[in-house]
């Protein structure tokens, strides 16, 4: 290797993103400096004392100096950002190597102190997550401190008195949750963000060495497949970011051949308004461009764009430069101005109100385009097109409020309807009563739009006197529940946006079913549970008429789904 490669080298390693990574590396290539260092000095020293016995002339040049200095300008930065970083780590792990420790210390007290099974257990559930959460400890401390934990877990379940009658349960349990995992990692070939590859392969396995041991003869199928799986995650990973890295060279190129562009607009002329709107549009497009490109390696990145911004600021300098004397320029754009306000004058008495709008706002665009007219002539022109723009903004807007006018006879047939709905007796059999109000919310609904600041009051006062006479009803039961669920079906048709309403109320049930769905799996957890206990025969009844009554409710609101219109 040269003396440049070690330079070159060394650069690459230290711009790695995973530095803890990139350390050996980079003291292998420390120790292969200093051993060439050495051999090079070593040569030095024959070459001058062999030029003494000859007495020949000696050329002196120490390279060598330099070379150990910006090697090691780079090398020293980089060792203690290092060291910085797995400190830090280092704290991390203690931290939580002191948690750790203090749930060992509180499951030995749950084995030694609690007498009661049902305690001990939630106490040993609650003590395994927190154990879970915790992240990495220091290495050296990590097979004592999980065998300390491992030691107690079986004590605990020994003193329980239950080990020997969930020893299999659980070897299938461990078996089933890392059967699980290594799903999860296998979904994880899928997922395209790198990072969040990165981030799920560490917990999956961090997961996976908190769960327990499994059956022998299962452990080596079991082993095989997370093992291989793990590998080909890691291979992709490494493959990305080698990728990364090559994309960040050519994006450095890509950069390069934009400053190229900027500095082929520098060598132009300019000697007009119109050549410097022309070049100034080119350079903010190039300015976009250069931002969609992603970043490079970190000095090279520096130096392009150092390079970039000092050329779009000499073109921005002599821009302002030439715009201090172009008062004729602003009087061309008062001209464009004054036709684009004679264009509205044109439209602003228009009653093609949607065409007449994209028009209007298509020649405001325009204005914005145009720019400044200059100090002299701006405002003047912006009064003239502003009023234009408002005679026919104000015309429309009229003509929207006289349309709400229209709607006011609907909101009196509705005010009218509820007042009658108010007044309304309920007739002692119940089913003419519901029919009654059945068609009290189909003429509501068919009465038709009411103004819209009007809209939700009215809607309110209807729903309440229609909800006055449900609850009138003394329904029971099933029959209450049905009932009023179809009541608030035939209230939200008369609300204005029925369709919006029943997809919300759709989503509530659908929500309110995978509620309990989930409780259900939670007993069918329990029930597995109670299993191969002796004794809890009433236990498990009592869960297996839990899990019948929430699979009715889950039949209850699949039939309510069904009398949602589709609207």
């Amino acid at each position: 290797m040269e003396k440049k490669e070690f330079i070159e080298a060394l650069t690459e390693l230290t711009d790695q993103e995973d530095i803890i990574q990139a350390g050996r590396k980079v003291n292998e290539l420390r120790t292969a400096f200093e051993d060439y260092i050495l051999e090079e000095t070593r040569k030095y020293q024959v070459a001058e004392l062999k030029a003494k016995e000859d007495n020949a002339e000696f050329n002196e040049e120490d390279w060598i100096t330099p070379l150990k200095e910006e090697f090691y300008s780079i090398y020293g930065p980089f060792k203690e950002k290092r060291k910085e970083l797995i400190d830090s780590i280092r704290k991390e792990e203690e931290e939580n190597l002191r948690k750790k420790r203090s749930l060992i210390n509180q499951l030995k007290a749950v084995i030694e102190d609690e007498e009661n099974i049902g305690a001990a257990f939630a106490k040993h559930k609650e003590i395994n997550e927190k154990w879970k959460e915790v992240g990495d400890i220091p290495r050296d401390k990590r097979h004592d401190v999980q065998q300390e934990y491992s030691r107690l877990l079986e004590e605990f379940f020994y003193n329980m008195n239950i080990y020997k009658q969930i020893k299999d349960y659980d070897f299938q349990k461990n078996y089933d949750a890392k059967k699980a995992i290594i799903e999860e990692l296998k979904k994880l070939e899928k997922v395209e963000l790198i990072k969040e590859v990165e981030s799920n392969l560490k917990r999956l396995q961090n997961e996976w060495e908190d769960i327990g041991p499994t059956k022998q003869e299962l452990w080596e199928e079991l082993k095989e497949d997370y093992w291989s799986t793990v590998k080909g995650l890691y291979d992709r990973i490494r493959e990305h970011y080698d990728e990364r890295r090559e994309q960040m060279r050519e994006n450095i190129e890509l950069k390069k051949q934009i400053i190229t562009k900027v500095e082929d607009i520098l060598g132009r002329e300019r000697d007009s308004v119109k050549a410097w709107n022309k070049q100034t549009k080119e350079v903010l497009e190039l300015q976009k461009d250069w931002k969609k490109i992603g970043f490079g390696p970190k000095k090279e990145n520096d130096a392009v764009w150092k390079t970039f911004r000092g050329l779009c600021d000499q073109f921005f300098a002599e821009k302002s430069e030439f715009f201090k004397d172009v008062h004729e320029e602003f009087d061309a754009v008062a001209e464009q101005k004054e036709k684009l306000i004679q264009k509205v004058d044109e439209l602003k008495d228009s009653t093609d109100w949607k065409n007449t709008t994209h028009k209007i706002i298509n020649i405001q665009k325009d204005w914005k385009k145009l720019g400044s007219a200059g100090q002299k002539n701006e405002n003047r022109l912006w009064k003239q097109f502003r009023a234009a723009c408002d005679h026919f903004f104000d015309a429309k807007k009229a003509h929207f409020a006289a349309k709400d006018e229209e709607f006011v006879d609907n909101l009196n047939k509705k005010k009218e309807l509820i007042k009658e709905i108010e007044a309304f007796k309920l007739p002692t059999d119940k089913q003419k009563a519901i029919d009654a109000l059945k068609a009290f919310a189909e003429q509501f609904a068919a009465i038709g739009f009411v103004p819209r600041n009007e809209k939700d009051a009215v809607f309110k006062a209807y729903k309440d006197a229609i909800d006055a006479h449900y609850k009138a009803l003394k329904l029971e039961g099933e029959e209450k529940a049905q009932v009023m669920f179809e009541a608030r079906l035939n209230t939200l048709k008369g609300s204005g946006n029925a369709k919006e309403l029943f997809q919300k109320e759709k989503q509530a049930i659908r929500n309110e079913i995978d509620q309990i769905k989930q409780q259900i799996i939670q007993y069918e957890n329990n029930l597995g549970f109670f299993s191969n206990s002796k004794g809890s025969n009433a236990l498990k009844d009592q869960v297996e008429g839990n899990i019948k009554a929430e699979q009715e409710k889950i039949d209850m609101l699949k039939a309510k789904l069904k009398m949602i219109p589709n609207e």
